[in-house]
């Protein structure tokens, strides 16, 4: 990893500097004294407090610019006794260091919304993680009717249960219902909650917990990796090969696509600069400070084009060039994504747009859900490997309706499992039932859990998966072994809120009215044109795309599959999408109090599951298989 600092200068200087993924120093000013005084601490010796991710462990699982917003807990301010400015001044430092973190990804992570929970709780915040974070994921949702943003984060003084620091749901950025974390302030400096919310923010992205022989870009001496699934001393600064090939496959598949669109510069938290890499009102291009700006077409001191440059950033800007129209600046990810095309007038790609919610996708049988194609052929895939598939469907109705840890529809506000109802489809939205030759599900925590049926005379294998906690009485939150929401689960059905729902196809069935049978309908609910047929209504003759794609020109389409954005600044990790991560911190007054530092070797405890009764259909019989030695070894 490049050298990078994250300092402040408010009050003093203070903050990271990092000379390399094995050195960094925390400076900061001497208390005291007055402010030109400062000491300056290696990252090993600062007094970070230990724990785990209440995450699952699952591998397996498949970048943009990122709008950030965050909410603070009024636990944080009040138990650390900080004026509310000084509490904004520290969630600034802390969203400093994760910006670092994820600019080694080619991620950029703008901080464009900062609350403070003064009077009260906007959600319900208590000890139990997995209420916590759901609630804050509902208000969430209501929040993005006065506030645009990508994703959201929630930081707290609240401890939760057990050794969980951290929450969020694996692939959730971008989904309306899941695209946020909690994450409680452990430490006296904002460091060790940064490194927890980079940890949080990476689930969100489809980062699994690293496996054995996975961090090999640090020692856990040095820290380790961000992904590890527990935290202690030092504290982590860099991701691992796992978490990036994780990142690459999320993208592929369809993942992230609002990230691809630039947020409104104009509410960055801390406002307009020259120098912070962010192009906003009044500048022609920002390359970042003039030390590290390599932009051969930026004057880095004023933010301004060079002599004959036409544009220094984007896609569509080439040798200081605008690329042709028509030209191919982004193309689809997955089944339910659509191509963009450059304009020729501007240097940026137009913001992308994919198939609208309910369009269908694997020939019928699933519907696009936030640019995905969501299957459980492709989750049974994801889970087990190759040759994996779904189980008969009595398999999802007999197990699911036990409501205990091995099959279940999700939990309740209390942490209990619920039982899926027989009576409705709701046994396809809880945990997935899969057929495979495989030994065991992928994962290092992950377990199987077979369960054998008989229905119509006949003996039916089901296997799930359990992925077991690092913490006593903690489950997974969200479990990785329960069907994801959007996946189709009957006609004119997805699975939300772990219920199969009636999904509204309204706007879906007049836009398709309006494409007079030449086109399909865009996340914006135009048509976009088969080729042959002219936007905007494919009525008549024309080169085919939309009002939203830019134009056309067919020759660019045989140069691209999948273009992957270069990023605004040289990273060293260079196969990674542009990430423009418009995230809203939420500092819920947490703990800015010092912890202790701790060390944490925590093992995961097995159970072995009991044997549940039979349903109607005759006999069933549950079978726990997996490499339970290796699950009680600590982390």
């Amino acid at each position: 990893m490049d050298s990078w600092a994250a300092l402040s200068t408010c009050s003093g200087v203070r903050g990271l500097i990092a000379l390399n993924s094995n050195d960094t120093y925390y400076l900061e000013p001497i208390r005291g004294l007055d402010s030109l005084h400062h000491s300056l601490v290696s990252a090993d010796d600062l007094p970070i407090r230990g724990g785990t991710c209440g995450h699952g462990h699952q591998t397996g699982h498949p970048n943009l610019l990122s709008g950030l917003l965050k909410p603070l807990h009024q636990r944080v301010r009040d138990t650390h006794r900080h004026q509310q400015t000084q509490t904004h001044h520290d969630a600034r430092r802390l969203c400093c260091v994760v910006v670092q973190f994820y600019r080694a990804l080619n991620i950029r992570v703008p901080l464009i919304g900062l609350e403070v929970w003064k009077e009260r709780d906007e959600c319900i915040i208590t000890e139990e993680p997995n209420t916590t974070l759901w609630s804050f994921l509902q208000w969430r949702q209501k929040l993005k009717s006065r506030k645009k943003h990508d994703n959201a984060q929630l930081l707290t003084g609240v401890i939760f249960k057990g050794t969980t620091i951290g929450m969020a749901p694996l692939e959730g950025m971008c989904s309306l219902e899941n695209s946020g974390g909690i994450n409680v302030d452990h430490s006296d400096l904002p460091i060790g909650a940064a490194a927890t919310m980079a940890h949080e923010i990476g689930h969100n992205f489809g980062m699994s917990h690293d496996h054995e022989g996975c961090c090999v870009e640090a020692t856990a001496e040095q820290g380790g990796c961000v992904m590890a699934a527990a935290t202690g001393h030092p504290f982590p600064r860099v991701f691992s090969r796992c978490s990036k090939l994780d990142l690459d496959n999320y993208f592929q598949k369809g993942g992230g696509m609002c990230l691809f669109n630039m947020p409104d510069m104009k509410d960055l938290v801390g406002g307009k600069r020259c120098g912070n890499g962010f192009v906003e009102d009044g500048e022609e291009c920002d390359c970042g400070e003039p030390e590290e700006c390599s932009n051969d077409c930026c004057n880095a001191n004023n933010c301004s084009l060079k002599a004959e440059a036409q544009c220094a950033h984007g896609v569509c800007c080439e040798g200081c060039k605008l690329k042709q129209a028509g030209t191919m600046c982004r193309g689809p990810a997955g089944a339910c994504d659509l191509p963009e095309y450059c304009t020729g007038g501007s240097p940026y790609c137009p913001s992308n747009v994919y198939l609208l919610d309910g369009s269908s996708c694997q020939y019928g049988h699933a519907y696009c859900y936030n640019g995905m194609c969501l299957t459980h052929e492709q989750q049974c895939l994801q889970l087990w490997g190759y040759g994996a598939r779904p189980a008969h469907d009595a398999c999802f109705q007999d197990v699911n309706a036990a409501g205990n840890a091995f099959g279940n529809c999700g939990k309740d506000g209390q942490g209990n499992y619920m039982k899926c109802e027989k009576r409705f489809d709701d046994a396809k939205c809880g945990k997935i039932q899969c057929h495979s030759a495989a030994k065991k599900p992928k994962g290092t925590n992950a377990v199987s859990i077979d369960t054998t049926i008989r229905t119509d005379g006949m003996e039916v294998k089901c296997r799930g998966t359990y992925v077991y906690t690092t913490q006593d009485g903690q489950g997974d939150l969200p479990d990785p072994g329960l069907v994801m929401t959007g996946t189709k689960c009957g006609e004119g059905k997805v699975c939300r809120d772990r219920r199969c729902q009636n999904a509204s196809f309204t706007e879906l069935e007049g836009c398709i009215a309006r494409c007079h049978g030449h086109g399909v309908c865009n996340s914006n609910g135009n048509c976009h044109c088969n080729r042959g047929w002219a936007p905007p209504f494919c009525e008549k003759l024309g080169l085919g795309g939309s009002v939203d794609s830019g134009p056309v020109q067919y020759h660019s389409e045989l140069t691209f599959t999948h273009m992957l954005l270069p990023g605004i600044h040289d990273a060293p990790y260079q196969s990674s999408h542009v990430s423009w991560a418009w995230c809203w911190v939420f500092c819920l007054s947490s703990w800015f109090s010092y912890l202790g530092s701790s060390s944490p070797s925590t093992a995961i405890r097995s159970r072995a599951p009991t044997t549940t009764s039979g349903s109607p259909r005759e006999t069933r019989t549950t079978r726990l298989t997996g490499n339970l030695q290796s699950l009680a070894a600590p982390l």
